[in-house]
């Protein structure tokens, strides 16, 4: 029989027992292991709105498996709705505000395991930190995709309704044509519909192990996704009984495959910041160097939104990850000795997936006929960026971008410059103080990028930040520029009309000054006030490490 911890640490006397018989535990129950459902629920979102069914379901399951559940809800953030507002600083700071509570939770009531349930872009990795740092068996269940909304026969996604606006500025689309695609972008339940940040950590998540194998392309509204909860739940209560936990799975060869899925399938810039973020937490030795190394031997090869064609839940029909997998893995480009919550090797879950994909698609292309050759996810350095930067370069004709600087101190001051045509062919455009101290957290610019798309100039200006992309941005565009402006990253020095150079080809970002004039610049450069002094963002703001470490608020 399987024994709770609660009993092992001898702490379930009478007094702690009763207050368990109060939620429903019975004589024989306090022999079970107890398994806390984390629970991300709520009606904010669109991502999450209908996880309440699907931790119903695993509640259900892990009683029939012989455990004892404890459901608890944790927060989330809808980016989609606060991207361009001050709410999107909160975005990532949920990120920790999640990990938080899980581990509180957890911890606090000795609970054997967990089952975490998320849909929108944070839930994802702040459970996985949250599992890392708790190390008892875990197991994810992805809310699931959004299928695509429609309009004059093409699918629509969020990113759609932003770039409307870009159209609406330019020109391109009358006001009645932007309500139509507010309408019908987003149809119903589920994670925004591209291989956007949701879709992509998702995919991560399954490859590290910590989901099951189909889960993480399954639609929101399908009935194989609330199959999976119950099966989800299953599997960790067998988990708890083999003693498979997280740490157990999360290697350094296991990150190693993430990342080669997620530059396989295209996936978000917000990967590297996120599994920087759990690798930390899991003490593994993963740098954002390592996701360079990787970017050069692993091909794009889905055509998936923002850049491509297809939405997630094409993806799946085509194979989903495991087909994705499986290619990568018969082109030695996958580590085959990493192991699942169940206990299999990636061979073993791979065995019966094709070694090629479908003839009748192409949403996931041959190895050898890739989107890519190389992968779309850049790290770029340089004096403008010595810790690093994210680029993502799928969709781009130019890789390269000598231009004057166009500078900005906020979004909200870029994305007013672009709607009112400010910006032109060959700019590059800096919005700085926008990084994890300085905004602080390290806001999107969705609005930005996607209006800068829809006017036409997405190939033609370069925009770079401190702050972070959407995963539904592309075009060329710099991120996660460290060190930030706000603790006197090179960033803060650069002038309006600057020369800057941003060359993916050579993973180079450059201001065209003198060392000279940089350090003098440097050494007149004065620390500005933080925005906030109390509350969750100025706590924030004290702890958060640098985004070339994963802005973890845990760890220096």
């Amino acid at each position: 029989m399987l024994r709770s911890k609660a009993i092992t640490q001898g702490i379930q006397r009478s007094p702690n027992r009763a207050m368990l018989r109060a939620v429903g535990f019975e004589d024989a129950d306090f022999e079970k292991p107890i398994i806390g459902i984390a629970n991300g629920f709520s009606t904010i979102t669109p991502c999450n709105v209908g996880l309440n069914e699907l931790a119903l379901k695993a509640e259900k399951a892990t009683k029939l498996a012989g455990a004892m559940p404890q459901m608890f809800g944790t927060i989330t953030v809808s980016d989609g709705i606060s991207m361009g507002t001050e709410g999107m600083k909160y975005s990532l700071v949920s990120r920790e505000v999640i990990a938080d509570a899980i581990e509180t939770a957890c911890n606090g009531q000795s609970m054997d395991g967990v089952i975490a349930i998320g849909g929108c872009d944070k839930n994802m990795p702040g459970a996985i930190i949250a599992m890392a740092r708790m190390n008892i068996p875990a197991i994810f269940i992805y809310g699931g995709t959004i299928k695509p909304g429609r309009l004059d026969g093409k699918d629509l996604t969020v990113v759609s309704a932003f770039e409307a606006v870009g159209q609406l500025t330019s020109g391109k689309i009358d006001e009645k044509r932007l309500i139509e695609v507010e309408k019908n972008a987003i149809p119903g339940a589920g994670s925004c519909g591209g291989m956007f940040t949701a879709n992509t950590m998702s995919a991560a998540i399954e490859t590290l192990g910590l989901s099951l194998p189909y889960s993480s392309t399954m639609a929101a509204e399908d009935e194989e996704k609330s199959i999976n909860a119950s099966r989800s739940a299953e599997i960790l209560v067998k988990a708890i009984s083999n003693d498979i936990r997280p740490l157990d799975l999360l290697t350094k060869e296991s990150f190693e495959n993430a990342i080669s899925v997620v530059m396989a399938v295209g996936g978000s810039t917000n990967a590297v910041l996120h599994l920087l973020a759990i690798a930390r937490t899991a003490d593994i030795d993963l740098s954002i160097d390592d996701f360079e190394k990787i970017r050069q031997k692993v091909p794009v090869i889905c055509d998936l939104k923002p850049s491509g064609k297809y939405v997630t839940v094409d993806l799946h029909k085509a194979g989903g990850i495991p087909q994705v997998m499986k290619i990568l893995l018969e082109a030695g480009l996958l580590n085959s000795n990493c192991r699942n919550i169940e206990g299999k090797a990636i061979t073993e879950i791979l065995k019966d997936v094709p070694s090629k994909p479908q003839s009748n698609q192409d949403v996931i292309r041959p190895i050898n006929n890739p989107i890519y050759t190389k992968g779309h996810l850049a790290i770029l350095k340089g004096n403008l960026a010595p810790e690093g930067s994210v680029a993502k370069i799928s969709g781009i004709k130019k890789a390269v971008l000598t231009g004057p600087a166009k500078v900005f101190e906020s979004e909200e001051d870029c994305l007013k410059a672009i709607l009112n045509n400010e910006i032109k062919e060959g700019d590059v455009v800096v919005v700085r103080y926008e990084g994890p101290v300085g905004g602080p957290g390290m806001r999107e610019m969705l609005a930005p990028t996607s209006a800068i798309v829809g006017q036409g100039l997405g190939d033609k200006v370069a925009l770079i930040t401190d702050g972070r992309f959407s995963g539904g941005t592309y075009g060329l565009v710099v991120g996660h520029v460290s060190p930030e402006a706000a603790v006197g990253g090179a960033i803060a020095l650069i002038k309006p009309g600057d020369s800057i150079t941003v060359d993916a080809s050579k993973k180079l970002i450059q201001l065209n000054i003198s060392e000279k004039e940089l350090k003098e610049r440097h050494l007149k450069w004065e620390k500005p006030k933080p925005r906030y002094k109390s509350g969750i963002l100025g706590k924030y703001a004290r702890l958060v490490s640098s985004s070339s470490k994963g802005a973890l608020t845990d760890r220096i």
